[in-house]
């Protein structure tokens, strides 16, 4: 047997340059082509515009005296705003701060504090919340804010007015100052424990990941990519929008958050080529009432990643959806995000069974969790991983940094892998959300897979609850197909007799609407274990 060891393909070179520099080179090339739709604003910018629109905010940051290093904040849905502040900051050297829209008080005063944000962007509300009032609650508790610019006010116009005072070749200087390892990101991973951690990242982090991840769908100047996925989230910023900008690829923003029906209506009329989405994402817009009348015609590729795809879910892209090359992409916020890619020209098999093989210049491999040795392939373990895409630390935290990457800089990700005789991987769950009953280590996604098999259940998550006989026992939470009868235990238990050991078969069913979820469209089974404690009394 080998070892569950692969290093990725190395024939297509890293690009060694910053974001600023990479955007220029595209907007020399592609000065014609669609750069930037927005389509709820009615905001269109070809590359040429766009780069010129980027170029004023910058010099607009650096009339505010932002210098190479100081952080900016950004809190706002996905807005052309967004897009044209991360490549205004990447310009100047200045280090964005993605926050999450959903953040409240609490975890905005944290985010402000702990990165040190010297200038925030903002929308002034989104859905129910109240950004205006948030931000003024905040401000005294936040000694280095001087600044905040909330967008569609006259703020915006101001900071956009400020380029009068900075000509184009201090900009231009700034510009031929940055290196592309500086730091230019941090990203605040939704801890589910504590505070979230800030995984820093540099130009040639996210750079090449963006521009790998899309290499790999065959992206270029005439598709047209719709990203309903979160800007603040290393899905929309690095896979969408540094994917498109390397390439000469057009970036559709269907609507601030994700609406199934907007997505749909964005691949019609923008002629879209491609579109992202979690798996929930693709399951809401195929279950959509909308979804049979859109003419979806123009798409073939795509990316589906931040938690495993259904086999069901992706057969329907394929057929229904005519997204013939879309891929399956793993990865995790420290390394950029991505570290596992399915290729175009992979089986249906591979698409579904797996998270794909080693990205472009990244090893992986799949370890004991308690010896640290690489495990046979076959067997499962921690997934690990190495190259240009692990970040450069968590932000002023070096003892987590520590615990996250070793000495010989694998980034430990916590998720439990197999790696398969042919080097492609499948997640089989979370080091902290295995179950173990008795003795026996099952694994999530397995069960999960065959509850998705079931003609009546449209989504299925499992997690472990406390038994006094055998540690865990297995319970399962399901989503029922509209107009279909809820299933009670006993005829989950019934359907699985057959199909699956005793000791995985679930003990408990519980039938819901909605799983509780991040905003990046990950299920937290942190929140639905405390919640099936309650319910079942135990």
């Amino acid at each position: 047997m080998s070892l569950s060891y692969e290093a990725g393909p190395t024939d297509t070179p890293i690009l060694e340059e910053t974001i600023g520099a990479n955007l220029e080179r595209t907007a020399a090339r592609y000065g014609d082509v669609e750069a930037l739709v927005d389509v709820e604003q009615g905001l269109r910018y070809t590359y040429a515009e766009f780069n010129a629109e980027v170029d004023v905010v910058a010099r607009g940051l650096m009339a505010k005296c932002i210098a190479k290093g100081d952080r900016v904040g950004i809190w706002a849905p996905n807005c052309a705003q967004w897009t044209i502040a991360q490549y205004a900051c990447a310009k100047t050297g200045a280090i964005l701060v993605n926050i999450n829209p959903a953040y409240r008080t609490h975890e905005l005063a944290y985010v402000l504090e702990q990165s040190g944000t010297r200038l925030l962007i903002a929308a002034t509300s989104f859905k129910t919340s109240d950004y205006v009032s948030m931000v003024d609650q905040v401000r005294a508790g936040a000694p280095h804010l001087t600044d905040v610019v909330f967008i569609g006010t006259p703020d915006w116009d101001a900071l956009r007015a400020g380029a009068a005072a900075v000509g184009a070749d201090e900009l231009a200087d700034r510009g031929a100052g940055l290196d592309r390892r500086d730091p230019i990101n941090i990203q605040y991973t939704s801890g589910t424990t504590g505070f979230p951690k800030g995984a820093t990242l540099s130009h040639r982090n996210i750079l090449n990941n963006g521009y790998f991840t899309t290499e790999l769908i065959r992206l270029g100047p005439r598709d047209r990519l719709c990203i309903p996925v979160p800007f603040y989230h290393c899905f929309g910023m690095v896979m969408g929008n540094l994917g498109c900008t390397s390439h000469g690829t057009t970036m559709v923003i269907p609507a601030p958050g994700f609406d199934p029906a907007s997505t749909l209506k964005a691949v019609e009329q923008e002629r879209c080529t491609g579109v992202y989405g979690v798996p929930t994402m693709f399951i809401a817009m195929q279950s959509h009432a909308d979804f049979p009348q859109r003419d979806l015609s123009e798409l073939r590729t795509g990316i589906m990643a931040g938690s495993v795809c259904p086999v069901e879910v992706m057969k329907r892209c394929v057929n229904d959806m005519n997204m013939a090359e879309v891929a399956i992409a793993y990865g995790m916020t420290e390394t950029s995000p991505v570290s596992c890619q399915t290729r175009v020209d992979d089986d249906l098999e591979r698409r579904t069974a797996t998270i794909g093989r080693a990205h472009p210049h990244v090893e992986i491999k799949v370890i004991d969790p308690d010896t640290g040795d690489t495990v046979e392939r076959g067997e499962p373990g921690e997934f690990c991983t190495r190259g240009y895409s692990v970040m450069l630390g968590y932000w002023n935290d070096d003892e987590k940094t520590a615990q996250a990457i070793d000495s010989d800089g694998w980034m430990h990700t916590g998720d439990l892998a197999v790696m398969r005789a042919d080097g492609y991987c499948t997640i089989v769950g979370r080091i902290k959300d295995m179950v173990i009953r008795g003795g026996e280590n099952i694994y999530p996604r397995e069960i999960e897979e065959f509850l998705y098999t079931h003609p009546d259940i449209e989504d299925a998550q499992v997690i472990g609850v406390p038994d006094p006989v055998y540690g865990e026992e297995v319970c399962a939470w399901v989503r029922m197909r509209p107009g279909r009868p809820a299933l009670d235990a006993a005829a989950v238990r019934e359907f699985a007799s057959e199909a699956l050991a005793h000791y995985k078969i679930p003990r408990y069913v519980h039938v819901v609407d909605e799983f509780p979820m991040t905003v990046t469209g990950k299920v937290r089974k942190v929140e639905m274990r405390e919640r099936s404690v309650e319910i079942l009394g135990l």
